[in-house]
């Protein structure tokens, strides 16, 4: 297991209030219980979930994953990213270890909305890569921004986490918005040939800390 530790940057923003604890409940899933916490963003109604296991309030080095909305990973089963499976990791993850939390935030396609990122997707098959898909339609390469996540944390009382992610912006995106990042957890999922291009994009366009061979992890061990 990898074990990142960013530098601890002050904040560069005042803490948001943008939100409202709107509801909670205990939830039976496959994977046990998980206290289900919606929070309702004041400036849209905009609702985003905490996915909760065990008791986080006041402890640090909680395992979190900020995870964004993948309707068509998640829901439909598209291979052409590999969100649906980031996602159950992480669930497995924390469950598994009785306790961390899930963010589930509502940003499909990296901000760009649903109906956006199917036209990405028309455009990927004329050969562009996702980033020249969006420049191509107007948007920028991201426009996911990370002061609800923290927000939430704050909300649920967490000191510090450790952060389930291969991207080094939601690393940079917490510390910015005050919260501390101890370590970096991996997420590993298994590559497939739909997906395989749209990876190593990400790897090299924007540093995701991506391992698709095995390869990558003799390199990783010789790293470290």
């Amino acid at each position: 297991m990898s074990d990142t530790r960013p530098p601890q940057v002050l904040p560069t923003r005042k803490p948001t209030q943008h939100l409202e604890r709107y509801s909670e409940a205990d939830v039976p899933t496959a994977r046990g219980v998980l206290k289900t916490i919606v929070f309702r963003d004041k400036r849209n109604g905009r609702e985003h979930v905490a996915l909760v296991v065990g008791e986080p309030e006041g402890l640090d080095g909680v395992p979190v994953r900020i995870h964004s909305e993948c309707l068509t990973s998640e829901v439909f089963g598209s291979l052409k990213c590999d969100c649906r499976e980031q996602l159950d990791r992480a669930l497995d993850f924390v469950t598994q270890n009785g306790l961390g939390v899930v963010l589930y935030l509502r940003q499909e396609g990296r901000g760009i909305g649903l109906g956006n990122k199917i036209k990405a997707y028309a455009l990927q098959s004329k050969g562009l890569d996702t980033y020249e898909a969006n420049r191509q339609l107007g948007f920028a390469d991201d426009l996911r921004s990370y002061d609800v996540a923290a927000e939430m944390l704050r909300s649920l009382g967490v000191q510090s986490v450790d952060l389930i992610t291969n991207n080094p912006l939601k690393i940079a995106g917490l510390v910015e918005e005050g919260v501390a990042v101890r370590r970096r957890i991996p997420s590993r999922t298994e590559h497939n040939p739909h997906n395989v291009d749209y990876l190593k994009t990400k790897r090299e366009r924007t540093g995701h800390l991506i391992e698709l061979f095995a390869e990558d992890d003799d390199t990783e061990a010789k790293a470290g």
